[in-house]
């Protein structure tokens, strides 16, 4: 699509928003000096566009019908198969739905995004299928990702798998709910402020965020570089340390990988413990909204890795109850800056750039009424304050994260690994459909607090599972220095040995 040269109704519109005032001379004169560098957007126009060839065959597959979809869980089934044989041979994967898949539709959770087809595959996807794995279809996921609830999807909510009409978590939410479903035997989630680790809580999987940068971002829609994070949920610590195993390291593309350390992660699945030490931190249990039962679960899994060999000290870092504030200026004006008003990718960054995406993105500013109301209020805010207050609390926030990074290093100095609640609450009820806005956006952002820290400090975290309350999982979180992902492979899998989590 050729770039035209102004017109003056139009050059005059942009000097209104930029505060110049111009005469009628100046219009003309600025008009002429454009030209030529419109004629360079045009030399860029008219070249093609330098994406990765496509390797494995697939069909766009088809929209599952709701006697085959109870949970909601599905946005796209189709079956691509990768190379004969790998590590991933025979394993079945499903992608959170804003991983792009070449020829299948993605809709990333929003009305304003369906009908977009991608043209490339992710990194991950092509590690997966390189690897030997089948990607099965597309899990749908939150509204654009803003939420940690299950309740704002375009199509509809997504349902717990333990109880129909309770939160599956998010924004992977269909991620989790297929993997504890039985019905893949691994899936792709994304995590921003607790999105891989908040489903997988509430739905009883085992969820990997890793160290920032590990698994490759390219090809998966952003919300905001720095806190962008991709990578597995399953049904076991095996699987999850398998998938890893594949999906990490560089890809010659993504920014946000830095000084990265890779491992052979099932390696590390020993099931001794003997030695290590775990700091069981206090403010993690201190939450607002904390719920006893969860916090009993948490301890008494606790006393269990005491048991197994680990010596198990509570700490404090009473910085972490600071993490949410601090993630949410660079979550907030990061997203409405990068994803929303910059088109899915905004600029600065040397990344591999969908321009497909971009331009069928640009779209949500005619159809803005159609967001989730958790999409609508982070852009009304970010934009409010980029516009009143510029980026002064983004890069404040950024400075003080140094500090929160810090405190957490200085405990994993000392310990292994950090444990505390994955969340501090079990799955809530959905909202109903009539819910008052209040109710929509509090059920889609209250269980974030122990999550959404460990997005902006980068460290790996992991949920896993560790008992049942009224008929809802509960989760454990456990977080390890940076690319030390083996640590806490090594403690879920001796945890997981250990007995029948639905029975703790």
């Amino acid at each position: 699509m050729a770039v035209q040269v102004p017109t003056p109704e139009q050059l005059r519109e942009v000097a209104v928003e930029m505060g110049l005032s111009l005469t009628d001379a100046d219009v003309n004169s600025y008009i002429d000096l454009m030209r030529s560098s419109v004629a360079a957007y045009n030399v860029v126009d008219a070249m093609p566009d330098n994406l990765p060839l496509v390797k494995y065959p697939r069909t766009p597959g088809h929209r599952p019908p709701a006697a085959e979809n109870r949970h909601n869980a599905w946005y796209v089934k189709t079956t691509v198969r990768g190379a004969p044989s790998g590590k991933l041979e025979g394993k079945t994967v499903v992608l959170k739905d804003n991983i792009m898949l070449a020829g299948v539709p993605m809709m990333n959770g929003a009305a304003t995004l369906e009908g977009y087809m991608p043209e490339i595959d992710a990194t991950v996807v092509e590690r997966i299928l390189d690897a030997g794995g089948t990607i099965v279809g597309k899990a749908h996921c939150e509204n654009f990702c803003l939420s940690g609830g299950s309740h704002t999807n375009a199509t509809g909510a997504v349902h717990n798998p333990y109880k129909m009409g309770f939160s599956a978590g998010g924004s992977s939410s269909g991620s989790a709910v297929l993997v504890a479903l039985g019905e893949v035997d691994m899936a792709m989630g994304g995590d921003q402020g607790g999105s891989i680790r908040m489903p997988s809580s509430f739905c009883g999987t085992y969820g990997m965020k890793p160290t920032h940068g590990l698994v490759p971002y390219t090809g998966i829609m952003p919300i905001e570089i720095y806190v962008d994070h991709t990578g597995p949920i399953t049904a076991n610590v095996s699987d999850n340390a398998l998938l890893l195993e594949v999906l990490a390291g560089s890809d010659g593309y993504d920014p946000r990988q830095i000084g990265l350390r890779t491992h052979q992660y099932t390696e590390a699945l020993r099931g001794d413990i003997k030695g290590m030490k775990i700091g069981l931190v206090n403010e993690g249990f201190a939450q607002a909204n904390a719920e006893a039962d969860v916090n009993a679960k948490v301890r008494a899994a606790a006393k269990k890795l005491e048991a197994l060999g680990a010596t198990v000290q509570e700490v404090s870092i009473p910085m972490h109850l600071m993490g949410p504030a601090l993630w949410m200026p660079i979550g907030t004006e990061g997203l409405t800056q990068t994803m929303m008003w910059g088109d899915g990718y905004g600029v600065s960054r040397p990344d591999l750039y969908v321009t497909s995406l971009m331009d069928f993105h640009r779209n949500w500013r005619n159809r803005a009424n159609e967001m989730s109301e958790t999409t609508k209020l982070f852009t009304m805010f970010g934009t409010y304050i980029r516009r009143h207050y510029g980026s002064r609390y983004y890069g404040k926030a950024m400075n003080q994260t140094r500090l929160l990074t810090a405190a957490y290093d200085k405990a994993l100095a000392e310990h292994d690994l950090l444990m505390m609640p994955t969340t501090p609450i079990k799955a809530t009820p959905l909202p109903p459909a009539d819910a008052p806005r209040e109710l929509y956006v509090e059920r889609a952002l209250n269980m974030i607090s122990n999550t959404a820290p460990f997005d902006i400090t980068h460290h790996p975290a992991m949920a896993v599972p560790c008992g049942m309350s009224d008929g809802l999982p509960v989760s454990l979180m456990l977080v390890g220095k940076h690319f030390e992902e083996p640590t806490i492979y090594r403690a879920a899998f001796a945890f997981e040995q250990s007995g029948d989590w639905k029975k703790m």
